[in-house]
């Protein structure tokens, strides 16, 4: 019996937390026990895909008005074939922060989301808002969690001790909040406490204005190997002001180090991991969090002490049954 052939259109190759999953996704060997994934770059509102050779097509791409009519002749062009988008990008928090014309964006997602047979959301959040949202409807949406092989981030020593080096790692744009963090942690009097920054971004220059040279916040650019990046830390903050799900967040508890977060879209799932969270966006909460756990007098909500070993299982199955389901 021929195995079903699943192709994952995506159009932004640039390195980052969904090309990450897309790797892990389309090389893991207990997927390709079921079907062949093969992953296709194409142009961003490009539309010359025409037919493809798949029974199952997996979206990956940014859903907007440009991408539209690429969208609809996919769905015209592929009649027989099934069809899949993962929505990476927007939430309840992006809608917020950045959508002026909400109602008319809510159009787009609806008109959009009908062209596929399922809607994949990448949190648990993230699918309650587009329900909610009307969106999409409970029977076509499914939520698979974002993943990637974490092994070598269980790998690394365990840390001991106090926290004193809290690390903030990603694309330095305002989204990641870096620069709440920043502002908190300068009001820190602790001269033992340091804050390492990794990554890139065209908030650089603005994020080391607001460090004012204050030699406790370190800025160590991009880290080629990440789990170099959090060898050297004990915590891992993330004050995004938007979040689908968050990759870091899942590395950091598979490493052993403390995790804070802003109680914001995806980043909510991961409170059964024990993440601390900070409720409101300021750097007054910030503050407040870090010198907390740094003093050890934070208390995390209680987690599943070996949830953290079942992402990857539950990344994989959920995508299995999502095949299956199908019956391609």
């Amino acid at each position: 019996m021929t195995r079903p052939r699943i192709l994952h259109l995506v159009d932004d190759a640039t390195a980052g937390g969904v090309m990450r999953v897309l790797d892990y996704l389309v090389t893991s060997p207990e997927l390709a026990e079921q079907a062949d994934h093969t992953l296709r770059h194409v142009p961003r509102g490009g539309l010359r895909l025409g037919r493809l050779d798949a029974d199952m097509i997996v979206s990956h791409l940014a859903v907007s008005w440009r991408s539209l009519p690429m969208l609809a002749l996919l769905r015209l062009r592929n009649p027989h074939a099934r069809l899949v988008h993962v929505e990476h990008s927007y939430t309840e928090g992006f809608v917020n922060q950045c959508v002026r014309r909400k109602g008319r964006f809510a159009f787009l997602l609806r008109t959009a989301y009908r062209l596929f047979d399922r809607v994949v959301a990448v949190s648990r959040a993230q699918g309650k808002w587009l329900i909610r949202s009307g969106a999409v409807t409970p029977g076509r949406l499914a939520i698979i969690p974002s993943c990637v092989d974490l092994s070598a981030f269980r790998a690394l020593p365990r840390r001991s001790g106090p926290i004193r080096t809290f690390g903030a790692i990603g694309r330095l744009d305002p989204q990641k909040g870096f620069d709440t963090l920043i502002a908190a942690f300068r009001t820190i009097p602790e001269p033992n406490l340091s804050l390492h920054i990794y990554g890139e971004g065209p908030e650089e220059a603005r994020l080391r204005s607001l460090a004012a040279g204050d030699g406790r916040i370190v800025f160590k650019g991009r880290a080629v190997n990440p789990c170099d990046a959090f060898a050297a830390v004990d915590a891992v903050a993330m004050p995004s002001r938007w979040e689908a799900y968050g990759l870091v967040a899942i590395e950091a508890r598979a490493a052993g180090r403390a995790l804070l977060v802003q109680g914001v879209d995806g980043l909510t799932d991961h409170l059964p991991l024990g993440a601390h969270v900070a409720e409101e966006r300021t750097s007054s909460a910030w503050a407040n969090l870090m010198q907390a756990v740094a003093a050890g007098t934070a208390q995390p909500p209680v987690s599943e002490p070996t949830s953290v070993f079942r992402l990857e299982e539950r990344f994989l199955s959920e995508w299995n049954r999502l095949i299956s389901e199908f019956r391609l």
